[in-house]
């Protein structure tokens, strides 16, 4: 089906067309505004930091920075053995080495991006114990021998990165302790006391270093922790500049909000949000920033979530209930570059990324794009499928999606009677399961796991951004399937 089959003119041909109740949308290009910050596009999470030394890695940094507000990356294991950061003299005493480190901060800066420097994980030297995690590249969830080397290891590496790069390049990053310490990324026991001993303890290093470089935490899993840590910063007097922690969209209501609730995945990382907002609004520090360091649709790997058209409704309704509380989200990740549990088998499997082995495209990375196109005002009114956004030269661009379960043969086809009150429709563009979604294509091919050089051309091709189609007039009936997105944009 051709996108220009989705836009029909009203009238009786219309009305015979259309699948069910059309769903009105009445668009004022003067109605009132509030800011609309882009948060959802300014920040992505990647696997491990030694990683981002592979080209493949940096091209597709290169490729999510065209089509969006990419300023910063969070990644694993800066401090892990394979960056060489830390060893021991003869006398057991801790030596420095910033080769590996220089090369990573190195390229992302070269290509525009600036860390969002996650203090992971426990170097074997500084060890107390060597049992590592489960991820295939082993890191060490460990506490420090001593806790003081801890303070000097990241007193070390904030004083060398101001070195390096200049303390006002370094005063615009984000220093984040640890990772997700509430689960089996930390083994100090018990959890929670020891890891403030750890933030604590980095925190006081790097403002030893210069006080105006951001610090915080608790970089949670489940969104644990964040008032909690508040309270101790401010009772204990220790530095903290932003409170960080993740959720997914199949998280539990248990592990979440402690309660029985049934929350759809739709749902669930708003919930979370609205639950962070209240806590540090409750806190002693009611105005801290917030910034969910990781976030996306699922933590498993599902290919009919994260590979499929059903991220483009689910990012837009995300964006839309998550609104004016958070200062930055991380999708969680740009990237199939990425080996948590090994090396990619296949270039679909369920990765995070919004850009598949080979540089393939997926459907996120398209809507994605789409989002990007959002203007920096919010109009009213709150609609439930729709953001209706105004651009600083008064034009308009309004996203409608059709959110439904993922999966094939999930939800049904929706029709929406757009209507501008002044001004006139331009373009439109459709991000759905047969439009700008390299999934498709490779499962009509017979699900190739390392498809040839002619293959992945064709998987590229099939995983372009969709044609533009042309507007005009001031009403459309619009017609979306399951899982689709669409991004309408009009003139005053």
């Amino acid at each position: 089906m051709g996108i220009r089959t989705i836009i029909v003119c009203l009238g009786a041909a219309a009305a015979a067309l259309a699948q069910g109740t059309p769903e009105p949308i009445r668009i004022d290009p003067n109605a009132p505004g509030r800011p609309f910050p882009h948060f959802w596009e300014q920040m992505f999470g990647s696997g491990r930091a030694n990683l981002s030394m592979r080209e493949s890695w940096r091209e597709d940094a290169r490729a999510t920075k065209s089509v969006t507000d990419f300023r910063y990356v969070r990644f694993h294991a800066i401090f892990d053995d394979e960056n060489g950061v830390v060893s021991l003299d003869q006398q057991s005493r801790p030596v420095y080495n910033w080769s590996y480190v220089d090369q990573i901060y190195d390229g992302l800066l070269a290509n525009g991006i600036r860390p969002f420097v996650e203090l992971s994980f426990m170097p074997a030297a500084l060890a107390s114990s060597q049992k590592p995690h489960l991820f295939w590249y082993k890191p060490l969830p460990n506490p420090p021998r001593s806790y003081q080397q801890w303070g000097d290891l990241v007193g070390a590496l904030t004083r060398h990165v101001e070195q390096r790069y200049g303390a006002a390049e370094v005063r615009q990053w984000y220093f984040e302790v640890w990772n997700e310490p509430n689960i089996d990324f930390w083994t100090g026991k018990p959890a929670q006391s020891t890891y403030f001993e750890l933030y604590d303890a980095a925190a006081r290093a790097i403002k030893q270093v210069d006080a105006a470089i951001r610090v915080g935490g608790p970089a949670t899993a489940q969104a644990a922790w964040t008032g909690d840590l508040i309270r101790h910063c401010a009772s204990q007097n220790v530095p903290l500049d932003f409170v960080s922690t993740h959720v997914y969209g199949n998280d539990t209501a248990d592990n979440v909000l402690h309660t029985s609730e049934q929350i759809p995945r739709s749902e669930m990382v708003a919930r979370a949000v609205r639950k962070v907002y209240d806590e540090v609004k409750a806190s002693p520090r009611p105005s801290m920033p917030i910034i969910w360091s990781e976030y996306n649709a699922s933590y498993m790997n599902e290919v009919d979530v994260t590979d499929a058209a059903f991220m483009g409704p689910w990012l837009a309704n995300n964006i839309r209930l998550c609104d004016g509380m958070t200062a930055m989200m991380s999708y969680w990740t740009f990237s199939d570059v990425f080996e948590e549990q090994g090396v990619v088998k296949t270039p679909f499997y369920g990765g995070y990324g919004l850009i598949a082995a080979g540089g393939i495209p997926k459907a996120a990375y398209n809507d994605f794009a789409l989002l990007h196109r959002l203007g920096r005002e919010r109009l009213s009114p709150e609609l439930k499928d729709a953001l209706v956004t105004r651009r600083e030269d008064g034009t308009l661009a309004v996203a409608v999606w059709n959110y439904a379960e993922p999966g094939a043969g999930k939800g049904v086809a929706r029709t929406y009677d757009i209507e501008l009150t002044a001004g006139h429709l331009v373009s439109l563009t459709v991000v759905d399961d047969d439009h700008g979604s390299a999934l498709t294509a490779w499962r009509r091919m017979g699900q190739p796991a390392f498809p040839s050089e002619e293959q992945q051309d064709l998987l590229r091709q099939a995983g372009a951004m969709p044609r533009a189609e042309a507007a005009n007039g001031s009403r459309m009936r619009l017609r979306l399937p399951p899982h689709a997105l669409a991004l309408i944009e009009a003139a005053p």
